[in-house]
């Protein structure tokens, strides 16, 4: 893909403590809350993420936006003289929420140039975000790969959203595959040190694993870490048993004829702050400090949608001729109406008229926020200095409307 880290990733490797059973005495790790939004549904999980008391994958007790993030690595790197990592690992999937995860590592970066940054992901985005990643610095980069037979995958995976198209069954487990190892060569290729995580589930994939190490170890990938699987409240499998550490114990102990494997996982809740051992997240917590005041009542907030037919958010914003425009109400969202525009960007011919895009964004302007599958940087700059919030979404209108609402109220509370 034409793009390669300057550095060895393999050095940083003896800091970060998820790469190195060593390092995780000595090291501590930041995981920054970031990403809300998911663009696949796996059987095991569930979207509930505000329960301070669970340790899994998937759970925080909050939702930060970049800036927030931004203060948050401060006084954590302040507090903790021995950070080394900052992670982004959900509570949904860092790549679906790109421009929040880009924005964060950018306004960290520039804070300190050593930190080592480490992302989390489904792999869904990975071929097309891959050279960005790694030109931002990101070296360690953690994908879930929980099969290799589309037939299994069908089973773990609920449904996939790429593009604003859905898919279900054997075809979204085809195209989640496809898109995960073709996004892991092109890391590996680029220098990133991959690490596959394997959520070890009784009945459905545990003996479909040796398979899946041995196609990622051609791939290239620097370890694999075989977890159990966790029923989660309200998911598909929750009264699944919990797969047990012997069994885990014995698939690595045969896995690691294949690649080394990681045996000191936590499996961290994606706002986890401290040694992997010592959680101290809830230290930390923006909730915590202020639990003693009550929130404010929710005022409305109106969003405008690039949306084809009305049911997706799958128009990018530069090629909507048309917004849906909504607003909250206490049973929900109403539709208020919809309002035509030119496009903002109708190709390079007239891509830089100013006034046009002007012109545009003005009639969004009462607008608290925007929401569309993809938006450009300048057009996100041209919104924010009218103070209308940008979201990308690739999914159900509705669940992108509140998506939309989540990010203002943090935004509001920064």
């Amino acid at each position: 893909m034409g793009c390669s880290c300057p550095d060895d990733p393999a050095t940083a490797a003896d800091r970060h403590p998820c790469y190195s059973a060593d390092a995780q005495h000595k090291f501590a790790r930041l995981h920054l809350p970031v990403a809300p939004a998911c663009n696949i549904s796996c059987n095991y999980c569930s979207r509930k993420y505000d329960c301070v008391n669970e340790s899994r994958p998937g759970v925080t007790s909050e939702v930060l936006s970049p800036a927030e993030a931004g203060a948050k690595f401060a006084l954590v790197k302040e507090k903790i003289a021995n950070l080394s990592v900052v992670g982004i690992a959900g509570p949904g999937d860092a790549l679906a929420n790109w421009p929040r995860t880009r924005e964060t590592l950018e306004i960290i970066r520039a804070m300190d140039s050593e930190v080592i940054f480490c992302l989390s992901t489904n792999g869904l985005m990975l071929p097309e975000y891959a050279c960005e990643i790694i030109a931002l610095g990101v070296r360690h980069v953690t994908v879930t790969v929980n099969c290799v037979d589309p037939d299994i995958g069908a089973a773990i995976y609920r449904q996939v959203t790429y593009k604003g198209e859905t898919y279900s069954g054997r075809a979204g487990a085809e195209l989640l595959m496809a898109k995960q190892l073709a996004g892991i060569a092109a890391l590996v290729a680029g220098g990133v040190l991959v690490k596959v995580n394997i959520v070890m589930i009784g009945s459905v994939n545990d003996r479909h694993i040796p398979a899946v190490v041995k196609t990622v170890k051609d791939l290239g990938v620097f370890v694999t870490n075989i977890m159990p699987m966790i029923p989660a409240p309200g998911s598909a499998f929750e009264y699944l048993p919990q797969t047990s550490m012997k069994e885990v114990t014995a698939m690595r102990d045969l896995c690691q004829l294949d690649i080394r494997q990681m045996r000191h996982c936590r499996q961290c809740r994606a706002d986890a702050v401290g040694l992997l051992a010592e959680d101290r997240s809830a230290e930390f917590s923006r909730g915590c400090q202020a639990a003693a005041v009550p929130p404010p009542a929710p005022r409305p907030y109106k969003i405008a949608v690039a949306s084809r037919h009305g049911r997706l958010v799958d128009l990018h914003f530069g090629q909507a001729e048309e917004f849906l425009v909504y607003i909250t109400t206490d049973c929900g969202f109403e539709l208020l109406g919809t309002r035509r525009v030119a496009k903002y960007c109708g190709g390079p011919a007239d891509c830089g008229n100013a006034d046009n895009k002007e012109a545009i964004v003005g009639m969004l302007a009462d607008c608290d926020a925007v929401l569309s599958m993809r938006i450009g940087r300048q057009a996100v700059e041209r919104l924010r200095r009218h103070g209308i919030m940008s979201i990308e979404a690739c999914y159900t209108v509705e669940h992108g409307l509140q998506q939309a609402v989540a990010a203002l109220r943090q935004e509001k509370c920064s």
